[in-house]
């Protein structure tokens, strides 16, 4: 169930800069609720996070299964494009996009 982050580790040539990637996979997931940022809690009327979360969850898919796959040249690439990703939808779309209902519900 951590083979995601094993992905993460793989998708890094650099070994420090692997592991501190493959830690901050793994503590970003207690770091959401804080960067959760809309008033809405609830996902029902929120159509967007709706698709960015499904988004993340197939980003997910994806680095679980190259994290299984042998260290070649489509997965390498392949889990170095879902890493980056994988922190983009965590680090900046959510928290924007949470921002980003907030002026919505105000108008």
């Amino acid at each position: 169930y951590f083979l995601f982050a094993y992905a993460i580790l793989r998708s890094i040539p650099n070994k420090l800069g692997g592991v501190l990637a493959l830690a901050a996979s793994v503590l970003i997931l207690f770091l959401i609720p804080l960067l959760h940022m809309s008033k809405q809690r609830a996902m029902t009327f929120r159509p967007l996070s709706q698709l960015l979360f499904w988004t993340l969850v197939a980003n997910l898919l994806i680095l679980t299964w190259i994290g299984s796959q042998p260290v070649e040249h489509p997965f390498i690439i392949i889990g170095q494009l879902a890493s980056l990703s994988y922190f983009t939808i965590l680090l900046i779309l959510f928290p924007t996009l949470g921002a980003l209902e907030n002026k919505i519900l105000n108008l």
